[in-house]
């Protein structure tokens, strides 16, 4: 523990969050799975869409505004193609049901693909790429946020930063995983910085007028810079297009902010997509190339000798075993937070340092 920091044991925390989320009206089953996939993106040091989101989740999850028990369903689509209604649940309820149904159909047709309408925010894209992984297969997810990047020079958010995940089997330690949004940073990077009382650089956002800042809360309530300038605004474009546009889902401004609307679900949508590489491949096959092709990024060189070149998805499986180890760090207003809310619920605090 630090002046400004906590560190807790990963089991621990994801109980604590598990029963939080029951308490809150989800099944059993759901509460549980909620928890692992904030605690497990904790673990790959992905802590601005960890437990940083439960007291949202669970304020949303009381009032109404999304759905503890949804009763989702095919609404169109055929063959390899389906889209499912979310039914306002909570985002990684309906991620999880999207991406295993992606998986059933390209276990059956090579490749299948669900979108996903009516949904809320569903943490980290990689949760979902990963699920496919695990059953060797390739995993492409993504999702649509409401508006909140501007142009290069504009004054108002015209895309969401519509966060995209790949995810590829290597069948070794950890899997090729590439998880990034559109925006520089992510918006939990400014509420991270904003509990830690730090700045941020200037080309992460800007203030509400569409001028750079370093203040994370003048910047939480503005826009954030899109990664790569034009590059990133356009892929925001595409995948708001796939998740929402093409699914009869909602697009653009019809996405509403769990922050700023919080009583109104968000209506958000997802994209899943499955391949399966080994109609293409054995696995033996895929497993040799894919341990070449890791090996010829190991071996680039660095001008700095001290440094070493690493795969997506590498840096994240090291930060997993080592706060296995020792544990997931939380910001002290954070675990504060965390603690009232068990008391405010009735459940038994449980997140011993």
């Amino acid at each position: 523990m630090s002046e400004n920091s906590y560190t807790v044991p990963a089991g621990k925390l994801q109980d604590y969050v598990g029963r939080l989320f029951e308490r809150s009206g989800m099944s059993r089953e759901d509460a549980v799975y909620s928890a692992y996939a904030m605690v497990q993106t904790n673990l790959w040091g992905i802590d601005s869409h960890g437990v940083l989101r439960a007291p949202i989740y669970v304020e949303r999850l009381n009032s109404g505004a999304v759905n503890a028990a949804p009763n989702m369903k095919k609404v169109r689509g055929g063959l390899a193609l389906e889209v499912l209604d979310g039914d306002d649940g909570l985002g990684y309820v309906v991620g999880k049901a999207a991406i295993e149904r992606a998986i059933e159909l390209a276990e059956q047709f090579s490749i299948g693909a669900v979108g996903v309408v009516r949904s809320n925010h569903f943490g980290a894209a990689a949760l979902y790429a990963q699920m496919a992984t695990q059953r060797g297969m390739v995993g492409i997810a993504m999702t649509n946020v409401k508006p909140n990047i501007v142009a290069p020079g504009g004054s108002k958010p015209i895309a969401g930063n519509n966060p995209i995940a790949i995810g590829i089997p290597t069948f070794a330690e950890f899997p090729f995983m590439l998880d990034i949004s559109l925006s520089n940073v992510a918006g939990g990077k400014l509420l991270l910085a904003s509990k830690k009382g730090e700045k941020i650089p200037l080309d992460w956002a800007t203030d509400k007028n569409g001028r750079p800042t370093a203040d994370p809360d003048e910047a939480f309530a503005g826009f954030l810079l899109p990664v790569g300038g034009h590059k990133g605004l356009g892929l925001s474009y595409v995948v708001d297009i796939l998740s929402g546009l093409i699914t009869g889902g909602v697009f653009q401004d019809g996405i509403k902010s769990m922050y700023k609307q919080k009583e109104d679900p968000s209506l958000t949508c997802h994209f899943m997509i499955v391949i399966n590489p080994l109609i293409l491949l054995s696995r033996e096959e895929m497993q040799e190339r894919m341990a070449e092709y890791y090996q010829t990024i190991k071996s680039s060189p660095m001008w700095d000798e001290s440094r070493e070149m690493m795969m997506p998805g590498e840096i994240e499986y090291r930060t997993e075993q080592l706060r296995r180890e020792n544990g997931i760090p939380i910001p002290a207003a954070l675990y504060h937070d965390l603690t009232a809310l068990g008391k405010e619920l009735n459940v038994p605090f449980s997140i011993e340092v």
